[in-house]
């Protein structure tokens, strides 16, 4: 199969990250934005070729194996990210100062906050959340209609915002929701069930279909 790197929504490119990359070991990464005025798929190119990124998945199988990195590059529109595990690579040594470790730095991108957290289990997992600042922000959103809209309205709220329902979104909207009902509750007016909240996550294929 032909190496794919275009992410062709927000969701994908998130889905892709924390699901395919980071829950499999890939812990460094460098991003950054394309300017404007540069053709994208020259930038793609020049790190696919620099560092070797379009081998088959057995390749990167034997790499491993012998305590080599693997390396990953993924891009929505002009954000890019390039991802890769423990080992040696010519990555560490081309991009030094600038790599960064999702376990200690989450990766910011359009709200979300992509990271890895050690759970129960003692283990690294994905951890896909909404970034503080979006959150505060919508914290005071939430605070501002509690008492001014319906109980259909606020679910319609809900659901319509742009965070997918992953674990630690789904702590954040219930954080929201007590919020909501605190006030509610205060006003004597009707509260918000549980089951207003968007619960599931629809997976989504992150590349275009092959040509």
């Amino acid at each position: 199969m032909a190496y794919r790197w275009v992410a062709t929504s927000v969701a994908g490119l998130v889905q892709q990250l924390a699901v395919s990359y980071i829950a499999h070991g890939y812990l460094f990464y460098i991003a950054g934005w394309i300017p404007e005025g540069k053709d994208p798929a020259r930038t793609d190119a020049k790190l696919i070729a620099q560092y070797g990124l379009d081998v088959s998945k057995w390749t990167r199988a034997r790499q491993r194996k012998r305590g080599q990195a693997s390396v990953q590059y993924l891009r929505h529109d002009r954000f890019f990210v390039l991802v890769a595990t423990h080992g040696e690579h010519p990555f560490f040594a081309g991009e030094g100062k600038r790599i960064r470790d999702f376990r200690r730095q989450p990766l910011h991108f359009h709200g979300y906050s992509l990271g890895c957290r050690k759970g129960r289990d003692g283990r690294w997992h994905a951890s896909v959340r909404i970034a503080r600042e979006p959150f505060a922000e919508l914290k005071q959103r939430f605070g501002a209609l509690a008492v001014h809209r319906s109980v259909e309205e606020l679910g319609q709220e809900f659901r319509r915002l742009a965070f997918e329902p992953y674990a630690p979104v789904r702590d954040q909207l219930r954080i929201l929701l007590r919020a909501v009902n605190r006030r509610r509750h205060a006003a004597g007016l009707e509260e918000l069930p549980l089951a207003a909240l968007p619960w599931h996550r629809r997976p989504v294929k992150p590349f275009a279909a092959a040509q």
